[in-house]
């Protein structure tokens, strides 16, 4: 089997067209990998600039009413790693900041797809599209003709006749070119490594070895597949027509097929529908700058009696404050509902796109690297998570301030000084342990490792009338 490898890769080094187009490729990926670092450091001093600039408009915000500050509220960023440089994932759609302030739970804005027309209309090359698209498509011209030109030319019956057996020659043959595309990705990895050496850490490293494995999975796939069908098919053409056409239908077809059929499946509102339905729940609780509602008038009895005063004039507190803070109270609970809906549709039809991998090999790695890469559905809500649980502590410790701080109710004007807002902590994110998002990705690992050994049998045990003819 050694002596078929070494064949293989000194019949390749002699080609030179196949030498040209593999050196080609790997330059560019080179080059998409590097920019793509040095894109993501740039994103990632930016936002840590803005976070400084933000905390120290916070720190220097003066004597301000505690309301004020709420509305003034504060900014957040998604964080950027080594990982989302090699696979953004869905940052570019869904965006990577987030405000934080009173009465409403904002969504992330300034995506760069909605900042740029091209971006939005091409997508911004990452070295996830080299690995996922174009090195599949290059190891597929590398082996389509592996075993048929040995077929066209006679020499696989010579080879049989020497005692080569069959399965031993298809094994070599796979194992030539992927092991080309192994060293494709460890060259790929080993760039976000090597520039991105100084922010890494064990859970980084853990997820850039599972998606080394997960791509070398996919490889392999491609590679045994391709080789199956040059040996199945009677000559090049036919092979490399089958397989650029199984190519096509899992890259392109089958994943717009089966995101068409989990949105239909688990249907999401509309914009409109969604706001209309959070806004009309959202009128039946406390509105915090409607001092004539009912829900007001009933938490202003149940303070009075608390404090055995007759009117909130004599209350020892800001009854506005309260005022404010049921007001965040109920809302936190509408968000909590309808968002909280519509983050349930979202797993459903994620977990419908992921079943598409029984047939699709490419579905299942595209989730893997997504998700290894800390860029997916999943780690996009854990973020807004813990933003809206950062951002409820954040106003309540304002209207805390407000209510029993020592002003007054009514007493709009009143001031708290620096000391107290230098006090309330900044929001500091946390990507989730891999250990933490694996399950979450154990259907599309159970079906990659599926494809593999389906691919591995197909090599041992696949045979064709037309092999050795």
């Amino acid at each position: 089997m050694y002596n078929i490898v070494k064949n293989e890769w000194q019949a390749l080094i002699h080609n030179k067209r196949l030498t040209g187009l593999l050196g080609g490729i790997t330059l560019l990926l080179v080059v998409i990998a590097y920019f793509g670092v040095q894109d993501a450091r740039i994103g990632q001093d930016k936002k840590q600039q803005a976070k400084e600039q933000i905390r120290q408009q916070w720190e220097s915000i003066g004597d301000y009413n505690p309301h004020g500050a709420a509305h003034f509220g504060t900014y957040t960023f998604k964080p950027t790693t080594a990982l989302t440089a090699l696979d953004n994932g869905i940052n570019n759609t869904v965006g990577t900041v987030l405000q934080l302030e009173g009465h409403r739970q904002n969504e992330i804005i300034h995506s760069p797809d909605s900042q740029s027309l091209m971006q939005s209309r091409f997508g911004t090359l990452k070295p996830a599209v080299v690995l996922q698209f174009i090195i599949p498509l290059l190891l597929i011209f590398l082996a389509f003709a592996s075993v048929s030109s040995e077929k066209e030319q006679g020499r696989l019956k010579l080879l049989v006749m020497q005692g080569v057996s069959t399965r031993k020659l298809l094994f070599a043959k796979a194992i030539s070119y992927w092991i080309i595309g192994v060293g494709i990705l460890i060259l790929a990895l080993g760039i976000q490594l090597m520039l991105f050496a100084g922010d890494l850490h064990a859970d980084i490293v853990y997820r850039m070895l599972l998606l080394f494995l997960f791509y070398s999975l996919f490889y392999w796939i491609v590679c045994a597949v391709t080789v199956y069908l040059s040996a199945a098919l009677k000559n090049n053409t036919a092979a490399l027509t089958s397989m650029l056409a199984l190519w096509v239908i899992w890259a392109i077809f089958l994943p717009k097929i089966a995101g068409a059929i989990s949105e239909e499946t688990h249907p999401l509102p509309s914009r409109q529908a969604f706001s209309t339905a959070m806004q009309e729940d959202r009128s039946k609780g406390i509105d915090g700058h409607n001092p004539l509602s009912e829900q007001e008038e009933k938490l202003k009895d149940s303070i009075l009696q608390v404090y055995n005063v007759e009117t909130v004039d004599d209350l020892p507190i800001n009854f506005d404050g309260l005022v404010m803070q049921a007001d965040e109270d109920f809302g936190s609970k509408v968000w909590d509902k309808h968002f909280g809906a519509l983050d349930a549709i979202l797993e459903q039809q994620k977990k419908t796109f992921q079943w598409s991998g029984l047939i699709n090999p490419f579905a299942s790695l595209q989730s893997l690297s997504m998700g290894l890469a800390g860029t997916d559905n999943w780690h996009h809500t854990h973020f807004k998570q813990e933003a809206e649980t950062y951002r409820r502590v954040f106003i309540k410790t304002l209207n805390d301030k407000h209510a029993y701080g020592g002003s007054k109710t009514g007493d709009w004007g009143w001031t708290t000084d620096q000391e107290f807002y230098n006090s309330v902590a900044d929001f500091d994110y946390e990507t989730p342990y891999i250990k933490h998002a694996l399950p979450v990705y154990k259907t599309d690992m159970a079906l990659m490792g599926l494809w593999f050994f389906g691919s591995f049998f197909l090599l041992l045990f696949g045979k064709s009338k037309n092999t050795l003819s």
